[in-house]
């Protein structure tokens, strides 16, 4: 696997060519080969842009390599090149890839800002740069399986990349945990602060924009919560990858010098020799996240203030296009997620000190009912198991999806899985293509395949929704098999896919 990041703005002279390369995995790599690669991916985006001006290139198949292209930013591309291989277990889905592309970048751009800005900030790249390869490589830490890469593979053809999964819960807990927002809306006097509530690894509710929400709810599922909430309760996900790397040792901020790790790095990089002039926040790395006596979360990724303290973390709305500092907050298996404006708060470290102190005072009581109330309406990890139905249900309009629990999913045999997984695969290419034949209209669409081991794989497209499923114990007939997702739908989805 080859993953880059390129400005097509940078290195236009003779000479100047690595200008252009912002960062490139595997680092050790010969520069001659890491330009090819760049060079070949920027041909292609020329070459198909001669076709299609206003799509952008998303993927090029060639016999041994599938190429996954990215615009992340105006001119900023992000390029994954993977091998193809006969063994079935490294079949992927394409739109799959490049969500995880989108996902790094999102993230980024949280923690960092956008890459354009870093660039102008410092016209070099060597800010930019500092700030990209600690990032980019701790993120793809969990996907590194002894000395391999485990990409999402057809085994993850019922899991749905940025989206979020919400608790269902019931009126009288909906009004409190209403109330608690306003609460903690509040917190900060005159100025409104958002925020972010979760149950276990669920969203419960949000104040943000439908994009700030994935992304922070993705950092908390996956990086934030994970140590903590596992040290008072069961928890599970539909977004964790079994155990993180955590016995990679590192420190909280990274002294940039050209390599951090010789099984990701090697020898060579873009930057000066001995450049260590930027000290970088590292917010991807594992168990760095502890619960503190008070309830907050601490971690020390930011550093530490000249009176010993841990200093907040900050996030970078995309909605707002403003700095926050962010605040949680773990009760049991509730969390919830402060974020409240820089410029609302005068003395720093202080100040925060005051906002949750705030929190502690006026919510605890309300947090307690709340969490109680959730616990009582909780049904464990196969809460959304539905008995015969393997499947995936996403809201497009609302970036919501809802799964079969993992452990469920692994039930399925390979066949099954497989048959699934192309199917996903032919939905892509007709949404994209309905994208760009029809834009603003969705694609309808409803399709069921018969697998080997006789099983049937069936999507179901209708007005942003999908549904996604596999039946291994159906009847042989067809009818048969539109009659289960009729009754599911009528029974878990309000109708949205029953033909009447």
């Amino acid at each position: 696997m080859q993953l880059c990041v390129f400005d097509l703005r940078r290195g236009q002279h003779e000479g100047q060519e690595l200008d252009k390369i912002l960062f490139f995995f595997p680092a050790d790599l010969p520069f001659s080969t890491q330009l090819s690669v760049i060079g070949l991916s920027e041909g292609l985006i020329t070459f198909t842009r001669i076709f299609s001006p206003e799509a952008a290139c998303e993927v090029i198949e060639a016999e041994r390599h599938s190429h996954v292209f990215y615009e992340a930013e105006p001119d900023i591309w992000m390029v994954m090149v993977v091998e193809k291989s006969k063994e079935s277990e490294v079949i992927w889905r394409i739109d799959a890839l490049r969500e995880l592309l989108k996902e790094i970048h999102s993230l980024f751009m949280m923690f960092h800002g956008s890459i354009r800005a870093l660039l102008d900030k410092e016209p070099g790249g060597g800010l930019t740069r500092a700030h990209l390869y600690p990032f980019i490589m701790d993120y793809l830490r969990d996907f590194l399986v002894g000395k391999k890469f485990q990409l999402p593979s057809f085994r993850d053809c019922l899991k749905e990349r940025r989206t979020v999964q919400m608790l269902t819960v019931g009126r009288e807990a909906a009004i409190e945990v209403q109330t608690l927002v306003r609460i903690l809306e509040s917190c900060a006097g005159n100025t409104q602060c958002s925020s972010l509530i979760l149950f276990q690894d669920l969203l419960v509710s949000t104040t943000l924009s439908p994009e700030d929400t994935i992304n922070l709810f993705t950092y908390a599922v996956l990086w934030l919560t994970p140590r903590a909430v596992s040290s008072g309760a069961s928890s599970w996900s539909y977004l964790r990858k079994g155990n993180s790397s955590s016995d990679v040792a590192a420190e909280s901020t990274f002294a940039y010098s050209g390599s951090v790790s010789d099984q990701f790095y090697g020898s060579q990089d873009i930057s000066p020799p001995g450049d260590n002039r930027y000290r970088i926040t590292r917010p991807l790395q594992h168990d760095k996240w502890f619960k503190g006596k008070d309830g907050f979360l601490i971690t020390d990724i930011w550093g530490v203030d000249v009176g010993s303290l841990n200093i907040t973390p900050t996030v970078w709305l995309q909605q707002t296009e403003e700095r926050m500092y962010l605040c949680a907050y773990q009760y049991k298996s509730l969390t919830l997620i402060l974020l409240i404006p820089l410029s609302s708060i005068l003395n720093e470290e202080q100040g925060v000190s005051i906002v949750k102190q705030q929190l502690l005072e006026n919510a605890s009581l309300k947090i307690l009912k709340v969490e109680e109330k959730l616990s009582k309406g909780w049904g464990g990890e196969n809460a959304y198991h539905v008995g015969g139905y393997r499947y995936l249900l996403v809201d497009g309009n609302r970036d919501i999806s809802r799964a079969s629990p993992p452990a469920k999913v692994t039930t399925l045999t390979k066949e099954s899985l497989l048959a699934l997984n192309r199917l996903r695969e032919e939905v892509d290419s007709e949404k994209s293509r309905a994208k760009w034949d029809k834009p603003g209209r969705d694609k309808d669409l409803e399709v069921c395949i018969r697998a080997k081991n006789n099983a049937w794989a069936i999507a179901h497209i209708t007005g942003g929704k999908e549904l996604y499923m596999v039946l291994e114990k159906a009847n042989e007939t067809l009818l048969y098999a539109s009659d289960a997702v009729e009754k599911f739908s009528n029974r878990y989805c309000n109708g949205v896919f029953s033909l009447d």
